[in-house]
């Protein structure tokens, strides 16, 4: 344990716990105040860093000398293949959320526009470029300046595996002092704060499915009870480690979720969802940068606050999270194969997922005119009310219940992972005691914000946790292209040449007639 980020990080939150627990109005009266001030003066901050930080990705990526350098020494090579690699990606950075907003955000998004009228061509057409903009490029870029740091850092340069390593380009073995425990400090509250605000919304909509099902009702009290069984079961697979519990439980999601896509896709109307992909992801690149740039500045920040500005806020907070497990899992890759990994396959599978749900919710809403009344009524009935709209429901909202508690766990599995290693000083085997205390912890968090003010708790927590988080990634952002620009000069000359493509292809064939004992005749 390092004792300097420890235990300030388990203070502040144990302080919100406690305040929440005693003074549970007060903080709910708070928690409302904090929101309006942050956005009335520093809603600018998030677009603009956000905006920042996807055209840096960008950058890194077309420079011909860093998308080479390699995530570990030269010689080094990926631990997981793309399979394992992409469902844990998947399931760390979206998980929860997606399912939470993937019927509801375009539903409402064409009942509510923040621009023209509503329940019209334009209002659908808007609703999915928006829907698209919010879960698109942006979320992913912010994890990737958190990843590419730790992991370039950790495993090629033997920093520790904490965000202090970042500045090591600016301020040296400073790190080592207040300023490093300062940030890992900051990691580990935005962390919890973050992942307290994906539980929070998946027991909600948990606690909605099994009421669909007609187990229990939706109410506070039993959310808190499902927060602590849901636990227990993180719990079992945070003690099991990475490479059983987290990657067991990710490659089920990504399976479970893939046989619910394809039935919603082919039950529901299939020609609408394909053609509304084609033409959400051609609005998309169309309007991005005018996107991206956005402020409302004229026409009032109440929407831009529920929506856009929440995400970001979201996203940010999540970076250390998200960033230090996509790190984790990283090892050997080159920077280019990472940021493309990362940025497109993830964005692409979350394009068809909200084309596929979220087209379906909206054609419900246009040809029936019911859906809607419930998503305003209750957000997470979203999903299982467009389920009871289509064939076999009495499988489809039970499956769909399951998977939101798979990413449930693997959510508080990775989390609790993540803010364990950063108050172990980068350890990235740390005691299992500490643990369980961040699982509890975060746990009993997203209870607390839950009965303290629900959604606008939650979404207040986002937001006070990524305006400090959002300095932090700018100045990590700096000092990373720094250090590539170094090492780029350093390695250019001694980096292996590419393996040429038949030898790479007949290593593989060797390397697999090995494994297999020297029975595979395919090759």
């Amino acid at each position: 344990m390092n004792p300097r980020v420890f235990l300030p990080s388990a203070a502040i939150v144990l302080a919100l716990v406690i305040t929440g627990a005693v003074w549970t109005s007060a903080l709910g009266a708070a928690m409302e105040a904090t929101q309006a001030f942050l956005v009335l003066h520093f809603g600018w901050v998030y677009t603009g860093v956000v905006a920042f930080l996807l055209l840096y990705v960008f950058a890194l990526l077309l420079h011909p000398r860093f998308r080479n350098l390699r995530l570990g020494p030269p010689d080094s090579r990926p631990e997981y293949t793309y399979l394992s690699w992409f469902a844990m990606l998947f399931s760390a950075g979206m998980g929860i959320g997606l399912l939470f907003y993937s019927v509801a955000e375009p539903v409402l998004h064409y009942l509510q526009p923040p621009r023209g009228e509503a329940a019209t061509a334009e209002a659908a057409n808007e609703a999915m470029r928006l829907t698209f903009f919010h879960w698109g490029l942006h979320p992913w870029a912010i994890y990737i300046i958190v990843a590419l740091s730790l992991a370039f850092f950790s495993y090629r340069h033997g920093l520790p595996l904490s965000l202090r390593a970042a500045l090591y380009p600016l301020i040296g073995r400073r790190i080592d002092g207040i300023a490093g425990d300062v940030i890992d400090v900051l990691a580990v509250v935005g962390t919890v704060l973050g992942v307290a605000t994906s539980l929070g919304l998946g027991v909600m909509q948990v606690n909605s499915g099994l009421e669909h099902v007609g187990l229990i009702e939706v109410s506070t009290f039993n959310q808190i009870v499902l927060i602590i069984a849901i636990m227990g079961v993180a719990t079992i697979s945070v003690l099991s480690g990475l490479n059983n519990g987290i990657r067991i439980i990710s490659r089920a999601n990504l399976f479970l979720g893939a046989a619910l896509l394809v039935f919603v896709l082919a039950a529901g109307p299939t020609v609408f969802v394909l053609m509304t992909l084609l033409q959400s992801v051609g609005n998309y690149a169309h309007g991005l940068l005018e996107l991206t740039f956005r402020t409302d500045v004229f026409r009032g920040g109440d929407w831009q606050r529920d929506w856009t500005l929440f995400y970001w806020a979201w996203w940010i907070s999540w970076c250390p999270f998200v960033g230090m497990f996509i790190a984790r899992v990283s090892r050997g890759r080159t920077v280019g194969e990472f940021i493309l990994g990362t940025l497109l396959v993830p964005t692409g599978f979350t394009f068809v997922w909200l084309s596929v749900f979220g087209a379906t919710g909206l054609y419900q809403e246009i040809t029936s005119g019911e859906l809607g009344a419930i998503v305003q009524a209750s957000a997470p009935q979203a999903l299982f009310a467009m389920l009871e709209e289509l064939p076999v429901a009495m499988i489809t909202v039970p499956l769909a219940t399951a998977v939101i508690v798979g990413y449930f766990v693997t959510s508080a599995d990775s989390g609790a992972l993540v803010m364990n290693i950063l108050a172990s000083g980068g350890d990235p085997n740390p005691p299992l005691v500490q643990k369980l205390f961040w699982s509890v912890l975060t746990g009993t968090v997203a209870a607390v914000l839950l009965v303290a003010g629900g959604l606008q708790a939650l979404q207040t927590a986002t937001l006070t946790a990524a305006l400090p988080l959002s300095l932090v990634l700018v100045i990590m952002a700096w000092g990373l292209w720094n250090a590539f620009r170094a090492d780029a000069r350093q390695t250019e000359e001694i980096t292996p040449m590419p393996e040429p493509g038949l030898e790479r292809l007949m290593r593989y064939a060797e390397e697999k007639r090995e494994r297999t004992g020297g029975t595979d005749e395919t090759l």
